[in-house]
């Protein structure tokens, strides 16, 4: 199972945080974790495991909604500021938006990530 981990600026302690409280969950299940760069930074400066893609402006959310359109994206936590300002909010819409097509679980903030991550 592939797990896509993105957070705005102002969220990305909470996400290292989130993360590394259920470390024994996502190895104990073999989960892949793959971010967006600088999100996939503060994971491993926090000693996790993560493949990194290019940071969010400069089309890692997009290169993780491709990865979603192929299958290889089982679900998407994204801790959004939703009010703060982001250059790249239409690629943040459309990853959004093809969870919805492809019937991708998207967790938007910490109590869905919880939620989710009970299922595991």
């Amino acid at each position: 199972m592939t797990i896509a981990i993105i957070a705005h600026d102002g969220k990305k302690a909470e996400m290292v945080a989130f993360i590394k409280d259920h470390t024994d969950i996502f190895q104990k299940k073999h989960i892949h974790l793959i971010a967006t760069g600088t999100t996939g930074s503060h994971l491993e400066k926090a000693g996790l495991e993560v493949e990194k893609m290019e940071s969010g402006p400069m089309g890692g959310d997009a290169q993780i909604a491709s990865r979603l359109v192929e299958g290889r994206i089982d679900m998407v936590i994204f801790f959004r500021d939703p009010l703060g300002k982001h250059p790249h909010e239409v690629d943040v819409n459309m990853l959004m938006r093809l969870c919805d097509v492809y019937n991708i679980p998207l967790a938007t903030n910490h109590a869905a990530a919880m939620r989710f991550i009970r299922t595991l």
